[in-house]
């Protein structure tokens, strides 16, 4: 079956860095773009940034695109985000989401997630 495992978050103080991984099996990895979404607290869920399949193209949104940095290594069926000059307003939920393309109605949509890692900034 298809899991998704993240690990990296924590603590971390303002202007820090983290780098959160997500182990992805049970599905050909490579095949498939991969996102990360992130939920504040009380908040809704807030896509962050994409990557796809083969990792030469990378999407972010504009909180991130200055700060985030997102990878994967195929060879390892591993993706990553790093996260350089942390901010508070950085503190979420951080998942791992597999992305694919509904051909039925023409939308990109997610249909697995991992069960977060909490990142918290703040010091």
């Amino acid at each position: 079956q298809v899991q998704l495992v993240e690990s990296g978050g924590g603590l971390v103080q303002p202007g820090g860095s983290l780098r959160l991984s997500c182990a992805a099996s049970g599905f050909t990895f490579s095949q498939y773009y991969m996102s990360w979404v992130r939920q504040p607290p009380g908040k809704g869920l807030e896509w962050v940034s994409s990557i796809n399949s083969l990792g030469s193209t990378t999407y972010y949104s504009e909180s991130a695109k200055s700060r985030f940095t997102i990878s994967r290594d195929n060879a390892k069926n591993t993706l990553y985000l790093q996260i350089e000059s942390s901010k508070p307003e950085d503190t979420a939920l951080y998942y791992c989401v597999r992305r694919f393309y509904n051909s039925d109605n023409g939308k990109n949509e997610y249909d697995y997630w991992g069960q977060g890692t909490q990142v918290t900034v703040s010091g």
